[in-house]
């Protein structure tokens, strides 16, 4: 009881000496946390303790391992699977924005000429157009491209796939557009000079360049399309085969749905993909948003 008793009298004597900015920042640091807080502490709970007592301490931590147990083997949910196509969904739409954005962007810098900055313009337009007003054009296009070419383009994963392509570029190639500008021509001159050809030139030597921009850029669409609801909502429906975890979440939970431990319990576990990249790569994060700032 004394070493708490410590332990709070220089929490105490800290927050004292702290000067305002410091203690602005302090209290939005508690404002944006504990949402999180409630999730996760809840989330280690019974269904009673969280509607009784939301804010306190979870009694017993084996109870968040019964209620994993429990998510895991739900059939509404179906986290497996809905975690297989989220994976899948997300590893090839970042893979696929980055190589393409990477390319066009090159390409659009290299090549300056007035029909490259009319296509540049015309692709960062994307970044203004609110998603709400293609939605619909969207799904005719879809339906469009299933009559036409015969394959299934509704609850599939190559649609959402392409999708996320299209809507994921503008900003992609806007900022890759800023960082290829900073790389000095003579790095690609002294490797084609070497024997290399233009493809060997951006596999070899611009795109590891691109590293930190890129690592930036899987972070940002990651997050985006990981918890994405809409367009998946849109193109694969409530209840395909191809479900993403978001869209799982939502037929999980309902108003005739009391198990708000197994519901909190399900939204921890679709964060942590997220969180663990954001940790691996929050190094890279600053240093590619500002390296291309500067030409």
């Amino acid at each position: 009881m004394e070493g708490l008793k410590k332990v709070g009298r220089k929490i105490f004597d800290y927050l004292r000496n702290l000067n305002p900015y410091e203690i602005l920042a302090f209290t939005l640091l508690l404002l944006f946390i504990f949402p999180f807080y409630i999730v996760v502490v809840n989330a280690a709970k019974p269904n009673v303790d969280v509607i009784e007592d939301p804010l306190s301490l979870p009694r017993n931590l084996t109870v968040f391992f019964n209620n994993l147990r429990t998510i895991f083997t739900d059939s509404r949910l179906n986290y497996p699977r809905a975690l297989f196509n989220s994976t899948v969904i997300t590893t090839l739409s970042l893979l696929l924005i980055g190589l393409t954005s990477a390319m066009a962007a090159w390409v659009l810098v290299r090549t300056k000429t007035r029909f490259s900055f009319t296509i540049f313009l015309f692709i960062i337009a994307g970044l203004v157009i609110p998603f709400q007003i293609v939605m619909l054009p969207l799904v005719e296009l879809l339906t469009a491209l299933g009559r036409i070419t015969g394959f299934q383009w509704s609850d599939t994963h190559h649609a959402v796939i392409i999708a996320y392509i299209g809507f994921g570029a503008p900003l992609s190639v806007f900022l890759f557009h800023g960082f290829i500008k900073s790389i000095p021509m003579d790095v690609e001159e002294a490797a084609i000079i070497d024997g290399c050809s233009r493809p060997q030139v951006f596999f070899r030597v611009v795109l590891p360049i691109l590293k930190p921009i890129f690592v930036t850029l899987l972070v940002l669409n990651g997050m985006w399309i990981w918890n994405d609801f809409l367009l998946p909502l849109l193109v694969i429906g409530r209840g395909g085969e191809t479900t993403t975890i978001p869209l799982a979440y939502a037929n999980f939970v309902g108003a005739f749905t009391p198990n708000r431990n197994l519901q909190l319990t399900a939204l921890v576990l679709s964060a942590i993909p997220v969180i663990i990249l954001f940790l691996f790569a929050q190094r890279y994060i600053i240093k590619g948003m500002t390296s291309g700032a500067i030409k």
